[in-house]
């Protein structure tokens, strides 16, 4: 059985459709939820789904292995970043080579970097008036939204958008994509990183 690992930073809705997408495939299991915000939604809901949900601050991330340390334990074939918002340690990225991956809510690399999260990057899609925009899937390196992309799907957008249409949009892509990307990568030896 493969293992996935997943760190969050808010709600957890991506977490969640994850979880539950492997749970119904038995052929992954998510084994840990992890997150910097003592009280994300996700943890929680890693909690309601009988998935450990760990919370750890910026010490035990940087300064310390104590979160490493739990990942060697945990083994995991990826680590996924759903809507988690701190840099990664090279530290982690290091050991666990082409196993990290980021979803971003915006075709990078337009709209990437940091501070660009969530309502932040649609209300920037909307006011420059894209005609488009969607989701990418990336791995992980030690810059904000920099890691070789995966995986790209668009969403046409019309002028009568508002960000919050635009963010309904992008959930969908996600919900659709993602667990589906993560599977691909589990089960191909097809991994790269630039």
């Amino acid at each position: 059985m493969k293992r996935i690992v997943i760190f969050a930073s808010g709600s957890g809705t991506n977490a969640e459709n994850i979880i539950k997408y492997f749970h119904e495939r038995n052929i992954a299991e998510v084994t840990h939820v992890f997150s910097n915000n003592l009280r994300a939604k996700v943890l929680k809901r890693a909690h309601d789904l009988k998935v450990k949900a760990l919370h750890f601050d910026k010490t035990s991330f940087y300064q310390t292995n104590e979160v490493l340390n739990i990942l060697k334990d945990a083994n995991p074939d990826v680590i996924v970043l759903a809507g988690f918002l701190w840099i990664f340690p090279k530290k982690i990225i290091d050991f666990f080579p082409n196993k990290v991956i980021n979803i971003h809510p915006a075709l990078l690399p337009k709209y990437g970097g940091k501070g660009m999260y969530g309502h932040h990057v649609h209300e920037a899609v909307v006011r420059n008036k894209e005609k488009e925009s969607g989701i990418t899937i990336h791995y992980v390196n030690e810059h904000y939204d920099e890691g070789g992309v995966i995986f790209q799907a668009k969403v046409a957008i019309s002028e009568e958008n508002s960000a919050e249409d635009v963010a309904n949009a992008i959930h969908a892509l996600e919900y659709k994509h993602f667990p589906v990307v993560i599977e691909e990568l589990l089960f191909s030896d097809k991994k790269s990183n630039e």
